[in-house]
């Protein structure tokens, strides 16, 4: 529904007349109660008029988003891909190994019923987590990381404070980003057990598979670096991003490329996340600074006395610092930042490398000399795996 000022004015203006109507019916009995009970019709009738406000906004927004067509032929942001990864992303985040490669986790429910596991990788070294797999319903791999534990996020937090741009992107001029996200994507076990996913995947499946990355706080950063290097290094076409509460990971030259290379890039950021604000930008040294890439699309709560209603999704314009948008806040929510879209982005228990293996998985596994650990699939599987198994060795607790 299109948004016509002169009209909906008219629509407040009667809902006004109504609610003084319905609000003043009861007269007060006694003189020396008039400002009280004026004072009490004064608070329903801004209850009343809220909750009129509120119905109207949830049906004329439809889907809930504020800007759903983009005017200079950017991607279009859609909702119902957005709370299918992040249930993606949820699960990403389960420490039973067995019940994530065959998906029948608690979390591998809903929107990713049917989801076909090609690989686990496990970097227990420096404490990483993602997966490769076939959405056959949206025709698509998912590549999905795991961001940092909520038990550690408050000493995460404070470093991203203190983090500088430290690294020359390769082959982009003036281009700089965090050492340490980079790293924990290009420099660990992590990318080349992605990749080599990716092409067993395109061959079983068909080579015309698009890809969607996906993560959660550090899995959103490591996120950005997989699908960039997915379309220079790879030479992928159809590279999809949606990330939740990602930081920022490298500068203005850097958001430019990248804008470039991988225009459907959409980063969701809950309210007042503090992780999107970190590390710092300072407006006085944009070029210097850190510097998000676009496209934000923030997630606002609409709650009456403290219930909240329904999110409000407003798509951001393509500088990737929109000041209307989360900048316009101050980013102070850690709980923001565990909770997209209703979907808890933690691990079910507070130890942060805590990995859980039954014995049926053999098999499919393998280890470096390093003790990472990973699980794979070289085809599509015919049948679902027995998991109900009660044995189940501890492989790692970090």
């Amino acid at each position: 529904m299109k948004w016509e000022p002169s009209r909906w004015s008219r629509v407040f203006r009667q809902i006004d007349l109504i609610s003084v109507v319905v609000l003043s019916r009861k007269v007060p009995q006694k003189p020396e109660s008039v400002s009280s009970s004026l004072e009490n019709m004064g608070q329903k009738r801004c209850l009343f008029l809220l909750a009129i406000f509120a119905c109207l906004l949830s049906f004329s927004c439809g889907s809930r988003v504020l800007k759903l067509k983009s005017d200079d032929g950017r991607p279009v942001y859609n909702h119902t891909l957005a709370i299918t990864l992040v249930e993606y992303t949820s699960a990403v985040y389960m420490s039973d190994l067995s019940e994530l490669f065959t998906w029948t986790c608690e979390r591998c429910n809903g929107l990713t019923k049917g989801f076909e596991v090609i690989e686990i990788i496990v970097d227990v070294e420096h404490c990483l987590q993602a997966y490769v797999g076939v959405a056959k319903d949206l025709n698509a791999i998912i590549i999905a990381f795991r961001g940092t534990q909520e038990h550690s996020i408050q000493n995460w937090v404070s470093d991203l404070f203190w983090k500088q741009l430290d690294l020359n992107y390769p082959d982009m001029p003036d281009a700089m980003v965090h050492h340490g996200f980079y790293s924990a994507y290009h420099n660990t076990t992590v990318r080349p057990a992605v990749l080599g996913a990716v092409k067993r995947a395109k061959k079983s499946y068909g080579a015309s598979l698009n890809i969607m990355v996906t993560g959660h706080s550090m899995g959103a950063a490591m996120a950005s670096f997989c699908a960039l290097d997915l379309v220079v290094n790879e030479g992928e076409e159809n590279v999809q991003v949606m990330t939740f509460g990602q930081p920022r990971v490298g500068n203005a030259a850097f958001a430019s490329y990248y804008s470039l290379l991988v225009p459907n890039t959409f980063r969701i950021i809950h309210d007042h996340d503090i992780v999107p604000h970190l590390p710092p930008y300072y407006h006085l040294f944009p070029q210097k600074t850190y510097h998000h890439f676009p496209t934000e699309v923030w997630v606002t709560n609409l709650s009456i006395l403290n219930i909240v209603l329904f999110g409000v999704e407003k798509v951001c314009d393509n500088t990737g610092e929109d000041p209307t948008c989360s900048r316009s806040v101050m980013g102070t929510s850690i709980s923001d930042h565990l909770t997209y879209f209703g979907v808890e982005l933690m691990g079910e228990t507070w130890r942060q490398c805590n990995i859980v293996m039954g014995r049926e998985m053999e098999s499919y596994s393998r280890k470096d000399s390093k003790g990472n650990i990973f699980l794979s699939r070289t085809v599509p599987s015919m049948e679902v795996i027995e998991t109900k198994i009660p044995s189940k060795a501890r492989i790692s607790s970090l």
